[in-house]
């Protein structure tokens, strides 16, 4: 499942952690020296600012022209913050997949009704539901900004100031193109490529009537559940429809893909148009080494541990919300535990150091003016042009490359600030004031030392700080004491048993003992008490003997200084990182495509099985595999089948279901169209498979797949289960 999710913690923690483990030689089969960059290790994701319609020629033997990719583009949507979609039929009619549509769906359920079990369908147009607060953006205009935002930025004479002046230019460039022709009423959005090597301006029409049409049972969306999430064969039904309405009629529109429900052959070329959250295949190898030792081991280690206390939580509570919520865990350990299984691999890190060398080797060759074009990496798309010279081989005043210093200073640089991160991370992660890291309770004790802090050095802040200062409502102790052990645990294991911090809070007992103490003995749920607190000001804050205050006086000055560290330090990456892209665009061009942003892409592959588990996963697999997996586990959950599935007529078991192609996908791109080149839609991609998982930092596409809905299971199950003739008329004329 590779839905695009922001929760308030996992937002900056997890963002861009997606997709695994690779095809790769034996470790003793390859010689690190003589590791070669793949020629797509940096993806497939174009952009539709400079369209590869030169590589799509020269690749599938077809020319799109311009208005094939417009066409594209103002059929592809954005689903509300998180997932795609895309238009399908000239009324209107909205894709997407039913774990991007759940929450809405489930929004609409009337009372004596459960969506989640028996699904939904609006049998006639008046039975269509309004979902709040839903919405989906259509991409009309694109500007590229790319000099007034760098020019901007070269006003700053420090990190800071020009991160500062971006956001400043960010904001002009909005207010100025609100009142422009063209962009007036828009949603506009300043879209950053190469890490700010290119800027673009998006305007988006927002439709905000967004109305539910048809959505399976949670059973048939949801099949196979967490044992069947990222592996392929897959037997899943993940769809949902919505419709848009304007001012109160369906939206009519000539741009759609129209369903071709027998579209798919095995080699066929395909291509995916939707939103990719967030790839990091621009770091560099001291980032990705970081990553490997520190980052995500940490990250892991937390949601291990807090899915571990919900499960057990959850074996007597028994709530829905809960189980969301360790799925949301699970799903999340596996997409890390295979991110880190492909940093871990030496092949994998030996391509990305070779690419990297290359990078630096052709950079260095365009500053001293060799060679006087852009260098190929062998995956260009065609639509870069020759580096800019003055005719004699010698770079114009105007390059990148003659105006900063390139050399080996921006890798060296950058491996200097994650040397610095490297030395506060433990401070910085182990007392971040953050519930799902040190519980409600200690993290509500490091806010009371703070404001005592602020009240003394900065009172506005204090104030501010203030009105915050209300005792948490805990769902449940023992889940309290759960959570606050685990931290304890993680802070002995990664500070030492002789850390200060960590002698305090276990004072001699085992972290499970510790935190029942600490949890009986604190006064902090008491809403009494900390009014008290507050009335008799910092001093008494700073002085009463709470044991988690006590600890929280430990705890909050070191991440203080590291939490300033790691500021000043990502300010500096920022930057540099900043000139990384812009360097990495000066060579290649648009040969190499910027790392994910959630923003509009297209990317190519065709459709391919791969070697799997000793023997071939097929391209593709019928509904009579849905039968077999329900069978094979005698009904249980999460292979169970609703009732109206339990016999099905002999013609849909030959039907095909789900298929996989080489297409290069990460988190947000579910729900996104899987098209031919008639621009037809034959699937919707909905996960990625196992090996999929290092696509975060590289993309390898000899057994990294995407898996996508067959249209033609959508109209099937349309047809045979759920009786819904009025859809596959709309979608398929008949």
């Amino acid at each position: 499942m590779i839905k695009l999710t922001f929760r308030p913690f996992l937002t900056t923690l997890l963002l861009g952690a997606w997709l695994v483990a690779p095809a790769q030689p034996p470790q003793a089969a390859f010689n690190p020296d003589t590791v070669k960059a793949g020629p797509f290790d940096m993806g497939k994701m174009w952009t539709f600012d400079t369209p590869p319609k030169d590589y799509f020629q020269k690749t599938y033997g077809f020319t799109p022209d311009d208005k094939w990719f417009e066409e594209v583009r103002l059929a592809s949507l954005r689903f509300a913050d998180y997932c795609s979609a895309s238009f399908v039929s000239a009324d209107g009619l909205v894709m997407t997949n039913h774990h991007c549509a759940r929450e809405s769906g489930t929004g609409v359920q009337r009372r004596g009704e459960n969506l989640n079990d028996n699904g939904f369908f609006a049998k006639t147009p008046a039975e269509e539901r309004k979902v709040p607060n839903l919405y989906v953006d259509q991409l009309l205009k694109l500007e590229d900004i790319t000099k007034r935002v760098q020019t901007a930025m070269a006003a700053g004479k420090s990190e800071a100031e020009q991160l500062q002046l971006r956001e400043r230019e960010f904001a002009a460039i909005k207010q100025e193109y609100q009142s422009r022709q063209g962009w007036q009423g828009l949603e506009l959005q300043t879209v950053t490529f190469y890490n700010g090597g290119r800027y673009s301006l998006y305007g988006f029409k927002r439709y905000n009537d967004v109305r539910l049409v048809f959505m399976p049972e949670l059973q048939l969306g949801f099949f196979g559940g967490d044992p069947d999430n990222f592996t392929y064969p897959r037997y899943v039904l993940d769809c949902s429809f919505f419709r848009v309405y304007d001012n109160g009629k369906p939206l009519k529109t000539t741009h759609f893909f129209k369903f071709n429900p027998n579209g798919i052959r095995e080699n066929e070329p395909v291509f995916v148009t939707g939103n990719p959250g967030s790839t990091e295949r621009l770091k560099t190898v001291a980032e990705l080494e970081y990553d490997r030792d520190l980052r995500i081991p940490y990250i892991l280690q937390l949601l291990k541990n807090r899915s571990s206390a919900l499960q057990a939580y959850n074996a007597t509570a028994k709530s829905d919300s809960i189980t969301n919520e360790i799925f949301s865990f699970e799903n999340s350990i596996k997409a890390y535990g295979g991110q880190l299984e492909g940093l871990q691999d030496p092949y994998l890190l030996a391509r990305k150091a070779t690419f990297e060398n290359q990078f630096k080797a052709d950079a260095q060759r365009l500053e001293a003016g060799r060679g006087g074009s852009r260098v190929s990496t062998g995956s260009g798309n065609g639509s870069g042009s020759a580096t800019n010279t003055n005719g004699a081989g010698t770079p114009s005043p105007d390059n990148l490359a003659s105006k900063i210093d390139i050399n080996l200073k921006l890798w060296e640089n950058i491996a200097s600030n994650v040397s610095d991160l490297r030395k506060v991370y433990k401070d910085n992660n182990y007392f971040s004031p953050s519930g799902l890291v040190r519980g409600d309770l200690l993290t509500f004790a490091h806010l009371l030392v703070t404001y005592a802090a602020a009240a003394r050095q900065n009172p506005a802040r204090a104030e501010q700080i203030k009105g915050m200062l209300q005792t948490p409502k805990l769902t449940d102790r023992k889940l309290e004491e759960a959570y606050l052990a685990a931290h304890l645990g993680e802070a002995q294991t990664g500070l030492g048993s002789d850390d200060p911090y960590v002698k305090a809070a276990l004072n001699g007992k085992p972290p499970k003992e510790a935190a029942a103490y600490l949890v009986s003995n604190t006064k902090l749920t008491d809403q009494g008490f900390i009014n008290d607190l507050i009335t008799k000001g910092p001093a008494a804050i700073s002085a009463d003997n709470d044991p988690l205050l006590a600890l929280a006086r430990i705890s909050v000055p070191r991440y203080q200084q590291a939490s300033a560290t790691v500021k000043e330090v990502n300010a500096r990456q920022a930057v540099l990182r900043s000139n990384l892209g812009r360097l990495l665009y000066e060579v290649y061009g648009t040969s190499i495509p910027p790392d994910a942003t959630f923003s509009l892409r297209i990317n190519d592959g065709i459709v391919k099985g791969y070697p799997y588990n000793g023997t071939i996963a097929p391209y593709q697999t019928t509904f009579a595999g849905l039968y077999d997996r329900y069978y094979s586990f005698n009904g249980k959950d999460p292979w169970a089948l609703p009732k109206r599935w339990l016999t099905p007529p002999p013609a849909l078991l030959r039907q095909p279901m789900c298929f996989v192609s080489t297409n290069d996908i990460i988190g947000g791109n579910s729900g996104s169209p899987i098209i031919n080149r008639n621009r037809e839609a034959v699937g919707l991609v909905f996960d990625g498979n196992m090996e999929s998982l290092p696509g975060s930092f590289i993309f390898v596409p000899d057994r990294n797949r995407a898996i996508s809905v067959n249209t033609g299971a959508i109209v099937a199950a349309m047809r045979y289960i759920y009786k819904a003739d009025r859809l596959v008329k709309e979608l398929v004329g008949m």
